[in-house]
């Protein structure tokens, strides 16, 4: 997600985009991929081949983690939800895939998933795979 806003620098005007949804850069050997994190109510099995789930659980308890606050009834409470690293190259059919299938995609909100947050949730989805389990 991007918001732009207008800055002043040597007499001129400016414009320049802020990410405003967080993101982390992964990368390995000389591949970089950038990803964006959201919060969805969307199962593994409609995430493109890139996307990373760092945490899921009850949609009651991941929704905190969203940008926006949005209300919820109890059934809804209860959905399994996630938070997800999207891969931005595939942002768009990702988005599109859930949309059609009437799931929720959420931008996180960026304080409470911050980059450090993510580092540390991304650093915790490799151990668990290098140890044989994985942790939520």
């Amino acid at each position: 997600m991007v918001e732009q806003f207008l800055f002043r620098k040597g007499g001129q005007h400016h414009m320049r985009a802020l990410l405003i949804t967080p993101t982390i850069a992964v990368t390995i050997g000389r591949h970089t991929r950038l990803y964006t994190a959201y919060v969805t109510t969307a199962p593994p099995a409609l995430d493109s081949p890139h996307t990373i789930t760092l945490d899921e659980g009850p949609f009651s308890k991941i929704v905190g983690l969203a940008r926006d606050p949005i209300s919820h009834h109890e059934t809804r409470g209860r959905m399994p939800a996630r938070l997800v690293l999207v891969d931005e190259t595939q942002h768009t059919g990702q988005r599109a895939n859930y949309l059609e299938h009437h799931h929720l995609l959420l931008p996180a909100d960026p304080w409470l998933a911050g980059l450090n947050t993510l580092q540390y949730w991304l650093w915790q989805r490799l151990q668990a795979r290098d140890s044989g389990t994985v942790a939520v």
